[in-house]
Order: structure tokens, then C-alpha cells, then sequence
């Protein structure tokens, strides 16, 4: 071996990704106030609450062996950008689509806003907290 690394082992692998699958995930994060109007009044998250909510953007599809990748990040950033515009420090019941917005609902209303943008999108997770969240794959 010359240091140079075997090109055989290149060609391998370049050709591997012809039939690679992979999924990528992007992560965004906003802070909103929401009440969850349709919860019996003396549930506490029937009131005005916050949260720093985390979104999870999965997107799968074969790997482009000519770039080695799936799909650009950026065109998911761009993508989500005005949604994250939005509802970033605001109050999610005004949203329309949001007027009771659990994560549940939330995760339905991003997918209805991304899905003709990005094409592979098969998962979106919300995040309330760190360990409360919800995972939804489009299926209405």
C-alpha cells in the first residue's frame, strides 16, 4: 500500500451507495405559550402554559452516489423556516389549524405544511419537554 488508500475500496463503496438507503433528521427548536382548550377545566394544562419545543424532520430515500446523500439539509431549513417563523414566541391557539394544539395535533399540522415540499419525509417528532413527545409518520 502506497498511503494513498486503496482505490479499489473506493469504487466498492461508491458502489454500494446505488443501493443505499438512509434517513436524515434535522432538528428545530421554538418556544410558544399554547392551552389545550378541549382538556376538562381542572386539568393545569387546560391554562396558559409554555414550552421550548424541540421538532425532529425525518427524511428517507436512496443515496445519491454521484453527492452521497439523501437530500439537503438546507432544503429542509428552508422549508421550515416560515412555519418556525411563526410559531416561534407566540401563542399556538391563534395559529389556524393550532386552536387546540397538542403535540399531536402539532406533528399533523407541520406534516400538512411539508409534505409536498419535501419529498421522503416519512417521520416527524415533537418534542414538549424532554421526555414527553410525539412521533408521527403521516398517517391520517
Amino acid at each position: 500500500m502506497d498511503g494513498r488508500g486503496d482505490k479499489s475500496i473506493l469504487v466498492l463503496d461508491t458502489s454500494l451507495l446505488r443501493i443505499m438507503r438512509a434517513r436524515i433528521i434535522k432538528d428545530f427548536r421554538f418556544e410558544a405559550a399554547h392551552t389545550l382548550p378541549s382538556l376538562p377545566s381542572d386539568h393545569k394544562c387546560r391554562q396558559m402554559h409554555g414550552h421550548s419545543f424541540k421538532v425532529e424532520i425525518h427524511v428517507e430515500g436512496e443515496v445519491n452516489p454521484e453527492i452521497g446523500w439523501v437530500y439537503d439539509h438546507k432544503c429542509i431549513s428552508d422549508a421550515m423556516k416560515p412555519l418556525i417563523d411563526l410559531m416561534d414566541h407566540s401563542y399556538l391557539n391563534d395559529i389556524k389549524g393550532l386552536e387546540s394544539p397538542t403535540i399531536e395535533v402539532i406533528a399533523a399540522w407541520f406534516w400538512r405544511k411539508l409534505e409536498k415540499d419535501l419529498p421522503g419525509l416519512c417521520e416527524i417528532v415533537i418534542y414538549e419537554t424532554p421526555t414527553a413527545r410525539c412521533s408521527f409518520r403521516g398517517e391520517f
